[in-house]
């Protein structure tokens, strides 16, 4: 199994930028694909991002595209999520994701494992 911890998030202004870590313990990140979904209050679970550690293709939700970035550090078996021009709709808890090596879609029941969310709160 794979433990995944999120963290970085915090309370900032619309048009800041925040960075949040998913560290894994356990198993390389290599062996899954990445997800980073987030949660606001009284709303569903929302896909942010999917990424396939090997061959490095992402899948980003609309809402995001061309404002949130996903990396990685293989050395420190972390994912990144950096996000920029935050906006009020941003805010939400965010959650790190581990699923099948080359799933990248949006389905969050095929994601395994799960850390625990970060709270992003994005003032207006």
């Amino acid at each position: 199994q794979v433990q995944l911890v999120e963290s970085g998030g915090g309370l900032v202004q619309a048009g800041d930028s925040l960075r949040l870590s998913c560290a894994a313990s356990g198993r390389p990140l290599s062996n899954y694909a990445m997800g980073w979904f987030r949660q606001a209050p009284g709303k569903e679970r929302e896909f942010v991002v999917g990424f396939n550690w090997n061959v490095g293709s992402t899948n980003y939700a609309s809402a995001v595209k061309g404002r949130f970035t996903i990396s990685r550090d293989n050395a420190k078996n972390t994912v990144y999520l950096q996000m920029n021009s935050l906006k009020p709709e941003d805010t939400a808890v965010y959650y790190c994701a581990a699923g099948p090596p080359y799933y990248v879609g949006s389905d969050y029941s095929r994601y395994n494992y799960w850390g625990q969310g970060t709270q992003v709160t994005v003032s207006s």
